[in-house]
């Protein structure tokens, strides 16, 4: 058996960055750059007010003093004169600083009075303007190459006049169950079969990590099903098959994928829940044969498929770790590394993490009810109840 380390090393070194393509911004939302998204203006591209008030040259406003009002400048209405001598201008928030002027005066220390104005307190030079280039410059670095793109940059970038982005091209991942005992959710069921749950899941974490689930359906246990397979996932950048990964299921998958170009990279890995799983390459795609157990399948898929579709996409392949104390004592660890499910809770400004009294690979209830995995190394000594243990937060992945 290998670690957890160097199977997600050998996973994710299997996999480059995929190509990139332009889209809008309008769909650019979870999107992962390909290039550095670059500030088309200035922003703001004038000086602009930000208070209602009145335009100055601040030297004319010592206070109390009148000007004469000369114009007006709202927004998207910029003044086309020049503030000169004892004049002013009525202005407005984000409204272009007109020519002259170095100072805004508030509305409320002013008093209006026909075609004059008095001001009452004295003007401060620059005060209340936003210089030209004061959030960016054009030619600004907006959002970096790598960068997923969240909801707030959406507007940044929209903000420096950037219409389009190049971003990595979506990978495109094949996705079969396996078991003649499985069926879809609201069919009929065969004798002692079970529903198919795992799929939905993994196809919603695969649209979560960037990625686009294709789902080709449940495959009976037969060596021409899985041989098929290849045809069936043409034009896939990643195959996933989900159970057929114990021993004998493992000996079927080889041998009925191995006329079609199937090479076995590694099938057992040295962790809990999960030790079954199949990597290789079917001709020039990778194959990740999930286990079939529910539980044991979506945490694989968080281990090792995450870091593969982020590969793909050029982002950190690393596994998010974070730590919390413990609520009860955990036994010494045995030779392989456990992920524990687990709730989180604050306690006096803390991160707390309580295990789950039973951890079957089986049940979804208790891995849907849970915040977090707590990641147990190797061989880990015993921890008491309050020590610090890392956690892998599900909400992180």
């Amino acid at each position: 058996m290998i670690s957890v380390d160097e199977a997600v090393q050998r996973i994710a070194s299997a996999f480059t960055p995929l190509e990139s393509e332009t889209v809008g911004i309008d769909k650019a939302h979870g999107r992962v750059l390909a290039a550095d998204a670059i500030a088309v203006l200035d922003q703001p591209p004038s000086p602009v007010s930000s208070m209602d008030g009145y335009a100055v040259r601040a030297s004319d406003v010592t206070a109390p003093v009148n000007l004469r009002v000369i114009g007006s400048a709202p927004a998207g209405h910029p003044f086309a004169g020049t503030v000169g001598e004892s004049e002013t201008v009525r202005i407005f928030t984000g409204g272009v600083v007109p020519s002259g002027a170095d100072s805004i005066v508030i509305q409320e220390d002013t008093e209006p009075n026909g075609d004059t104005v008095l001001f009452k307190v004295p003007a401060i030079g620059g005060r209340h303007i936003r210089v030209a280039g004061l959030d960016f410059k054009r030619g600004a670095v907006l959002a970096s190459k790598g960068r997923r793109l969240t909801a707030r940059d959406l507007s940044l970038l929209a903000a420096g006049d950037v219409a389009q982005v190049e971003v990595r091209r979506r990978p495109r991942i094949a996705v079969a169950a396996t078991g003649d005992e499985l069926s879809r959710p609201g069919e009929a069921r065969k004798e002692g079969g079970i529903v198919a749950s795992t799929g939905y899941s993994l196809a919603a974490m695969i649209e979560k990590w960037g990625g686009e689930p294709r789902d080709l359906g449940i495959l009976p246990d037969t060596a021409e099903a899985l041989a098929g397979l290849a045809a069936k996932a043409a034009g896939a950048d990643a195959i996933v098959t989900i159970g057929g990964a114990s021993v004998g299921d493992h000996d079927l998958v080889k041998s009925a994928l191995a006329p079609h170009g199937f090479v076995l990279d590694f099938w057992r890995i040295a962790l809990r829940p999960g030790k079954p799983l199949i990597f290789g390459k079917l001709g020039a795609t990778p194959v990740l044969g999930l286990p079939g157990n529910p539980v044991s399948s979506l945490i694989c898929a968080i281990l090792f498929l995450r870091p593969a579709i982020a590969a793909m996409l050029g982002t950190d392949a690393r596994t998010p770790l974070r730590t919390a104390r413990i609520s009860r004592d955990l036994a010494a660890n045995d030779t392989r590394q456990d992920y524990i499910r687990a709730r989180l809770e604050i306690r006096d400004g803390e991160l707390w993490a309580e295990p789950f009294k039973v951890q079957d690979s089986s049940m979804l209830s208790v891995f849907a009810a849970a915040d977090a995995l707590v990641v147990r190394a190797p061989l880990a000594v015993a921890a008491k109840a309050g020590e610090k243990i890392d956690i892998l937060a599900l909400d992180d992945c």
